[in-house]
């Protein structure tokens, strides 16, 4: 079972059956007074002037709209493997600026500008030396959260391939070092609710990487227990793909579309390093990769393509409302073209146009695929 994660008041439930309970009270308490103001006699009270009463007016407001806006990013690894050349490293890069808000200068602007900014933490905070015994194995110290902070990011996945670099330890480490920052951590067994703008919204984090087909039941349910958490927008982040493929494959494809059918308002993806395009299914989005991000893995990847996937939700009435609201920003997860300086920037003229050209071609052989 996953742990229920607030940030802000604790949302409160009420049973249903207590609502219909105080209905039908309100409705006995004003027959009650209709009665006693109505007169003794149950003849209706005429107005002093003997003018005909107005007629009664029904006093019903509708909900007002809630509308807000949630910005993705995608793989953020915010430290280095022991094994890499420690003068071209994230930790190198860290230590010449000496500023943590240096990372995300670049972006900050467009996530302050949102009402929610979530990212995919692929590594660890710790000071543990178990490194697991893997090809690649990532980590900085506690204090690299605050680069979050600085960015103007709130939500962080842990659902990842990544995340026990250092064993549970190192999971458990980046869990306190995110929630001491601000940041709250989901995915694995913690589902993260945040109060935007009295919505009440989930965000699920799933590692898909080694699961097959059986794993769409263990989808439905994480849904429908953030629903029964209260949850009136469910977006769930995954992890999956393969390295470096541009077009999702069909276990992805398919488990992203159980999501949706099992009540997700929204599903978004990372792992394969590389931007992927995006579909729509059943009027909701499905973003397959939005590529690295901050990416303190890799000097010099093989390409810097990335984009910020944006959403504004409407909700009324609890529901929210299905329309085409989505943005994107196509990025580059360098300042600089000629080395990965770990510092995404926003893309701008001829560049801009490149990677929304990518973006498109590879949303369309996405479509291609159910043609």
């Amino acid at each position: 079972m996953r742990r229920d994660v607030y940030v802000g008041a604790r949302p409160k439930t009420i049973d249903p059956r207590i609502l219909v309970v105080a209905a039908v009270a309100l409705v006995a308490v004003a027959l009650f007074v209709f009665a006693r103001c109505s007169g003794a006699a149950g003849q209706a009270r005429q107005p002093a002037d003997g003018a005909s009463a107005p007629a009664q007016q029904n006093d019903v407001s509708s909900t007002e709209p809630v509308t807000f806006t949630i910005s993705f990013a995608g793989d953020c690894t915010l430290g280095t493997d022991e094994y890499f050349d420690k003068s071209t490293s994230f930790n190198a890069r860290y230590d010449e600026e000496g500023d943590p808000a240096y990372f995300f200068r670049n972006v900050r602007d467009i996530f302050a500008a949102d009402d929610l900014t979530v990212v995919n933490m692929e590594g660890t905070f710790t000071e543990s030396t178990e490194r697991q015994d893997k090809r690649y194995a990532f980590k900085g110290p506690a204090e690299y959260a605050q680069i979050l902070v600085e960015g103007d990011v709130q939500a962080a996945s842990l659902a990842n391939n990544h995340s026990r670099d250092y064993g549970n330890q190192g999971k458990e480490d980046t869990i306190s070092a995110l929630e001491q920052a601000g940041i709250s951590a989901f995915g694995w067994d913690r589902i993260a609710y945040h109060d935007v703008k009295g919505v009440k919204v989930a965000l699920v984090g799933l590692n898909a990487l080694a699961e097959g087909d059986s794993y769409h039941e263990e989808v439905r349910s994480v849904v429908q227990q953030a629903r029964d958490g209260g949850a009136q927008v469910t977006i769930v982040y995954f992890h999956w793909g393969v390295e470096l493929d541009i077009v999702p494959g069909e276990f992805e494809r398919a488990v992203g579309r159980t999501a949706i059918d099992a009540g997700a308002d929204l599903v978004v993806g990372s792992h394969p390093h590389v931007v992927q395009g995006y579909e729509k299914y059943n009027d909701r989005y499905i973003v397959y990769s939005l590529g690295n991000f901050c990416f303190g893995g890799n000097k010099d990847p093989q390409d810097y393509e990335s984009m910020i996937f944006q959403q504004t939700f409407t909700v009324v009435d609890g529901q929210v409302q299905r329309d085409d609201a989505i943005n994107i920003v196509p990025c580059l997860i360098s300042s600089s073209t000629s080395i990965n300086n770990y510092q995404p920037t926003p893309a701008e003229g001829e560049e801009a146009n490149r990677i929304n050209a990518i973006i498109k071609e590879r949303s369309d052989a996405i479509a291609a695929l159910d043609a």
